[in-house]
């Protein structure tokens, strides 16, 4: 795929105005909420008389309301409305909020205040839906991972500045408060400017029709999101990602001052490398998953969340310090650095586990409805993040230590993993196919940008080992259904890995006349679905390492459906442990060594009728040259 980077796209116009735009949105949003929250702490008699640990429930709360109040009905008006426009509108009403804030802030009155968290929390509502249904419309395939990991890393960093720059500011005397307010309207403005300069991006069915019933719509939706079964799983992970998120995160005050016996810095810290972390693992995204949408980053990611929840448990229950620490003397306490340790890799593996999630999601989903599936998956997160809450609290009156919370999160995360993987082995499959090329191989595509993002085309390839699959799925940026040797697709483990990839086993005529017109049935099926469907014309391994002859077979293809044609070739893997070179298997596997590089090399599409097997042959001889 192309080498360009991702923070190329933070100096383009199509990228970097709404990245602004909505890294200043979070950014207000908590600079507002912590400061509120602060002031509520440190000086509530001054405020109110009402109980402030019902408050400081209260506050979160009616911010996440509108998540499940107004995400079917904000859904609904991104797929019908222009989205620089919305988010114009949106930045508008944000500066309204301020305003109502910046009222309570001068005159005291904790009620408008209130209401002015619960207009935030309408306003994230409303921009949901737009900030990742608009990143589709004008990003290529190729970006999209680096595109939302930027926007996940803009998304985390603007909440910890937000929280560090309201605790700061609203405890400066004499002048906290009107900072505050004056500051949270300057921030308001900065992001309607930034707005003003997002282009447009045409709205995906301006005839929708509003329904203005959000209990009906977000039953619709996630109904409709239920019909492609990946992007449903996908957005339940989503969801459960906010899950572990909510219940780590709720920890951290407590686990801070308790267990780790520190002061409000040390809190802080713990914040920033978790989102660290999570910025971290999110731009990493776009560097291993070579340009593309790899979901098989989603099981890695998985996995590391519940190794480091658990070992995050161990290494608490091995800190012994007992004395009051501020952020530079916990750096200095045994056991302080693997605790961090923990919190940054969580932070991380969260970043490699969401990003491949939201690309899958955008780029599978029906265009027309991505912004309504956005919308039913803002209304999952804010419930399963309410069951959280409910979870931690459950497992506290049970007597769990915070410790033991993290403990718990992570085996339950490792089981629902598991429960997802088994209903969509995608995942699983592509997880085992990226983990072999970046371990036993180490593959470089060339011209792979060719692929086509879209449509149905044929892949033809010479078949050189029984991995050739396995590295083509690796380096394709959509999946691909592979016709194969019905023995070959036998073959124990591997079959496995065949049957997730739905490929399509032939047999010989003369040997199976039912199975090789059933295959021919399946590819037709495939490719009138507007499938990438791959075959290997040789019919069998080559055993010296030379191109065998190229079959018919893709000729009764194209008569049925004639779409393009698209030669690759496989360099570098004769010799493999895998193939059927003659020589000591184990002598050439550890001549080889980890890392073994080949190479991948997509030719220019072909047209059907320019199409004979001699001349296909001879284009992939052309493209693997002398390098077997």
């Amino acid at each position: 795929m192309s080498q360009h980077s991702q923070f190329t796209l933070l100096t383009q116009r199509r990228f970097a105005p709404f990245f602004w735009t909505q890294f200043l949105g979070a950014f207000n949003d908590n600079v507002f909420k912590t400061a509120l929250l602060t002031i509520l702490t440190y000086d509530a008699l001054t405020w109110t008389n009402m109980d402030i640990g019902l408050l400081n429930n209260l506050i979160p709360g009616l911010f996440i309301l509108p998540f499940v109040l107004f995400s079917a009905t904000s859904g609904q008006l991104a797929d019908k409305f222009e989205k620089g426009r919305m988010a114009r509108n949106v930045k508008l009403l944000e500066i309204v909020i301020m305003l109502i804030a910046a009222a309570g802030w001068m005159t005291h009155n904790l009620w408008l205040l209130i209401a002015a968290v619960a207009g935030m929390g309408i306003h994230s509502t409303l921009f949901g839906p737009v900030k990742y249904a608009y990143l589709p419309q004008h990003l290529k395939t190729d970006e999209l991972v680096g595109g939302n990991g930027l926007i996940e890393m803009g998304t985390f960093v603007g909440i910890l500045l937000g929280e560090i720059l309201g605790a700061l500011l609203v405890v400066h005397k004499p002048w906290g408060i009107e900072l505050v307010a004056g500051g949270a309207i300057v921030i308001a403005i900065m992001g309607y400017l930034t707005s003003l300069r997002i282009p447009d991006s045409p709205a995906p069915e301006p005839e929708l029709k509003i329904n203005w019933n959000p209990a009906t719509e977000t039953i619709r939706n996630i109904s409709f999101s239920k019909q492609n079964r990946p992007v449903f799983l996908s957005l339940l992970g989503n969801s459960w990602f906010w899950f572990y998120g909510a219940i780590v995160l709720a920890q951290f005050p407590l686990y801070a001052k308790n267990y780790l016996h520190g002061d409000h810095s040390v809190f802080v810290l713990l914040l920033t490398i978790f989102s660290f972390g999570i910025g971290a693992g999110s731009l990493l995204c776009e560097k291993l998953s070579g340009h593309k949408v790899e979901i098989g980053l989603v099981p890695f990611g998985a996995i590391g969340l519940s190794v480091f929840g658990f070992d995050l448990y161990l290494s608490s229950i091995a800190y012994t310090n007992t004395a009051t620490v501020t952020m530079q003397t916990f750096l200095q306490q045994t056991g302080s650095l693997h605790i961090l340790f923990d919190i940054t890799m969580i932070g991380i593996f969260g970043g490699l586990y969401i990003v491949p999630l939201f690309a899958l999601i955008q780029t599978r989903c029906d265009p027309k409805h991505l912004s309504r599936t956005i919308a039913g998956m803002n209304i999952l997160n804010a419930i399963f993040m309410v069951v959280a809450s409910l979870a931690a609290m459950v497992m506290l009156q049970k007597g769990f230590t915070i410790p033991q919370i993290f403990m718990a999160t992570a085996i339950l995360n490792a089981i629902v993993a598991v429960y997802i993987f088994s209903l969509v082995p995608e995942f699983l499959m592509r997880f085992i196919a990226w983990l072999l090329i970046h371990t036993i191989y180490k593959v470089k595509g060339v011209n792979t940008k060719r692929l086509p993002d879209e449509g149905a085309a044929i892949l033809v390839c010479n078949h050189v080992s029984y991995m050739d699959a396995i590295v083509i799925m690796a380096s394709s940026p959509r999946p691909v259904r592979f016709v194969m040797d019905h023995r070959i697709f036998k073959i124990p483990f591997l079959s496995w890995v065949f049957r997730t990839a739905k490929a399509i086993p032939i047999a010989p005529g003369k040997e199976d006349p039912w199975l090789m017109e059933k295959a021919y049935v399946d590819v037709a099926q495939a490719l009138h679905e507007g499938e990438l469907v791959c075959i290997f014309p040789e019919g069998k391994l080559t055993a010296t390492g030379e191109l065998n002859e190229f079959k018919g077979g893709v000729m009764k293809i194209l008569e049925r459906t004639p779409v393009p044609v698209y030669p690759l070739a496989l360099r570098g893997l004769w010799g493999s442990f895998l193939s059927r070179d003659k020589s000591n298997p184990f002598e050439r596997a550890f001549s080889r060594g980890p890392f073994s590089k080949l190479e991948l090399v997509v030719g220019e599409a072909m047209q059907p009728a320019d199409i004979t097997p001699q001349i296909l042959q001879e284009k992939v001889s052309q493209l693997r040259g002398e390098w077997k």
